[in-house]
């Protein structure tokens, strides 16, 4: 059985349409190129005839992937989130205990993490070593760098 994926209603609608255009938009454009290659002579010495079918088969593959992470995901809401301890979609407030560096993330699903914007992924190293604890706790999380020690200063929205 295929493993669930966790995302909140505003990216389940993103991936949807971006599914959506992927193969009303995208795949013709893919066929039509093939076509258009294909026109052009002996398909053994024709490079555009290959390159636009290995753009096809990687276009195949990621509606393959979408379909398959939209077919798997369930949707979480806010509302039915319990905010007394670290979980998916909760805002986590840290201090890494070795550097007294404060940093706050929201843990989102593998889908949505972008560091950049704060958000990393409930199956990230320090995602997997915070999850479940409580304000003041202490989460020993391994990562690539070794252990590291982050202390949990609060816990939101």
């Amino acid at each position: 059985m295929a493993e669930t994926n966790y995302v909140t209603q505003e990216t389940f609608d993103k991936m949807q349409e971006d599914l959506h255009h992927l193969k009303a938009v995208d795949r013709p454009a893919a066929s039509r190129a093939i076509a258009e290659a294909r026109e052009k002579g002996d398909l053994k010495e024709n490079a555009e005839y290959d390159a636009a079918k290995e753009a096809q088969g990687m276009l195949e593959a990621k509606i393959k992937y979408l379909e398959g992470v939209i077919a798997t995901a369930r949707i979480l809401d806010e509302s039915n989130i319990d905010f007394s301890r670290v979980s998916i979609l909760t805002k986590v407030t840290l201090t890494n205990m070795m550097t007294n560096k404060t940093v706050t993330y929201h843990i989102v699903s593998e889908n949505e993490a972008s560091l950049k914007d704060g958000k990393i992924s409930v199956t990230s190293p320090i995602g997997r070593g915070i999850l479940g604890k409580v304000v003041g706790e202490i989460a020993e999380v391994t990562a690539p760098v070794g252990i590291m020690k982050f202390r949990i200063d609060n816990i939101t929205v």
